[in-house]
């Protein structure tokens, strides 16, 4: 197969019609940046150099807990999902890596996956287990939980899991865990809240131990859902403290729609940072809860705010910093591609405007307690039109100056959707 599932002579000609333009805005842009003492190239340098990864399951049609209604051409496996995490990346030049959750993506030939991603450029993220539903045949359910589960086989079931996808892992080039649950209580009295915590922290210090050296672990917070009264992980404080408990190799994560409505999210990154704890992100959106929505596609500012945290540690060098950045969507009415490529553009924004921050007068307007002056700073730099950056790195390394458009000229919806058979309507869930 080629390395190139869209043929690259799509893209040149989609990129010929809008280049003049672009060079043209770029230059405007690199002018008016100089006057304020910034140069545009190093900005792109290292726009071009950040990548985020895309969940496998992503690339599928969601659903809502009241219905799924399937897409087209949807993939039919760990094959079919690398294909198109593929075009994503060969487009927009921002997805290097793919994060795979197990037993969804569960290969017997590890060897031939990871050829497979070689061959079309991708590299493996973080693994991800899933303990919060059953799998065919599995022996103990999870119905009342799993790390934390009163039974101590069923605890040791979830162990063995997460033991098994640190092997995957392994196998495949990734370097990280990320551990989810489900675990809670859906009616007061339900659930001991201490002994339910204690046995999830016993559970996670036996996969604690199994992880390799050079491994990181992560663990991740959600404030409701599936559980609606309490949940034996429901913010970042708790996240913290399991972090502390289990060692210098174990960092929490941070899923921006997986909090109370308007917390201070830049904030818990920033303390997060500080405390040398922060593992990486969970890049959507929310408006009501934990909807999975586009990255971007509701707040711009709060992404930018986050990320102007991340490049605050980061011009600093902040110990210990280096959190690994993935996308988590649910994509119910869009195509999962188009999406995704647009998420990726959304963080690579965030990220370029935060770079544009006046840093040294940002700290003298707070050391100066000038608060109109502190925040007009930051907004003049989430107000700059950085499309022309954003899209001369993608020209630049082979990849759209509009993603949507080279896609969509290439025609790979469709060709898939004459290859792979339609899935049926069914239940729901979000993937």
């Amino acid at each position: 197969m080629s390395d190139f599932i869209i043929e690259p002579d799509i893209i040149a000609r989609d990129n010929e019609a809008r280049i003049a333009d672009i060079k043209a805005d770029y230059d405007h842009l690199g002018t008016q940046l100089a006057r304020r003492g910034i140069d545009i190239d190093s900005v792109k340098a290292k726009v071009s150099a950040y990548g985020v990864a895309v969940p496998s399951w992503g690339v599928g049609t969601g659903g809502t807990r009241f219905a799924r209604f399937p897409g087209t051409g949807e993939p039919r496996n760990i094959y079919d999902k690398i294909e198109d995490c593929s075009v994503i990346q060969q487009l927009t030049k921002a997805t290097p890596t793919v994060s795979l959750h197990i037993p969804w993506d569960k290969v017997d030939n590890l060897s031939e996956l990871k050829e497979k991603g070689n061959a079309l450029g991708l590299g493996f993220d973080a693994m991800n287990s899933n303990t919060f539903s059953d799998a065919p045949d599995q022996a103990h359910s999870y119905k009342f939980g799993s790390l934390s589960h009163a039974d101590s086989a069923t605890r040791q079931q979830a162990v063995d899991h997460n033991l098994e996808c640190i092997e995957i892992g392994k196998a495949l080039g990734s370097k990280a865990l990320t551990v989810w649950i489900g675990d809670g209580s859906n009616f007061p009295g339900q659930s001991n809240f201490t002994k339910s915590f204690e046995r999830y922290l016993d559970a996670m210090k036996a996969i604690y131990k199994g992880l390799p050296d050079d491994w990181k672990i992560f663990s991740e917070h959600k404030m409701f859902e599936p559980a609606f009264y309490s949940t034996v992980v429901q913010d970042w404080g708790t996240n913290y403290l399991i972090a502390q408990e289990l060692g210098p190799k174990a960092y929490c994560l941070v899923d921006l729609g997986h909090h109370a409505p308007n917390v201070n999210i830049e904030m818990i990154v920033a303390r997060l940072i500080q405390f040398k704890k922060l593992g990486g992100f969970h890049f959507n959106d929310s408006k009501y809860g934990d909807d999975d929505l586009d990255t971007g596609s509701i707040d711009p500012y709060r992404l930018f705010l986050v990320f102007n945290e991340l490049v605050d540690a980061e011009t600093r060098a902040a110990e210990g910093f280096a959190p690994m950045h993935m996308l988590d969507q649910s994509h119910n009415v869009t195509d999962p591609i188009e999406s995704l490529m647009n998420s990726a553009t959304e963080v690579s924004r965030a990220y370029a405007q935060a770079l544009l921050v006046d840093r040294k007068a940002l700290e003298a307007y707070q050391d100066g307690n000038d608060a109109l002056m502190a925040t007009e700073t930051l907004k003049a730099a989430f107000r700059i039109h950085v499309e022309p950056i954003l899209a001369m790195s993608r020209y630049e390394a082979g990849g759209a100056i509009s993603p949507v458009a080279a896609y969509r000229a290439s025609g790979y919806r469709a060709k898939v959707s004459g290859e792979r058979p339609a899935s049926k309507s069914g239940g729901g869930g979000i993937v």
